[in-house]
């Protein structure tokens, strides 16, 4: 792929992107390559963000830290794809994350 922004990807380059990413982080996972593994399934979270429209996120609200169970992120503010706020069990200190890592408690 060319260096384009995940920003200026369609929804199907970004599909591709992410299917090829989730295969890399399985292999690197397989071979014992943990920091490898983590880098490209941030690349993947990144990448999905982009699939998500943030109008469905809400300042205020409280959402479940995907692959974090009972880890909860309040959101302050949204930039772009990205989720400020703080973990309601961490450090009071303000964070972003994509989107895509944010789930709704049902």
């Amino acid at each position: 792929m060319s260096e384009k922004r995940y920003s200026q990807l369609t929804a199907y380059e970004l599909q591709q992107e992410i299917n090829s990413l989730s295969e890399k982080a399985r292999k690197a996972e397989q071979m014992g390559m943990v920091n490898e593994y983590a880098v490209l399934e941030r690349k993947a979270a990144m990448a999905k963000a982009y699939l998500l429209n943030p109008e469905q996120f809400k300042a205020g609200e409280l959402y479940e830290i995907e692959g974090a169970p009972g880890e909860y992120f309040k959101i302050q503010y949204l930039n772009g794809v990205f989720a400020w706020g703080y973990r309601i069990s961490g450090s009071n200190q303000e964070e972003a994350l994509p989107i895509s890592l944010l789930k709704e408690i049902k």
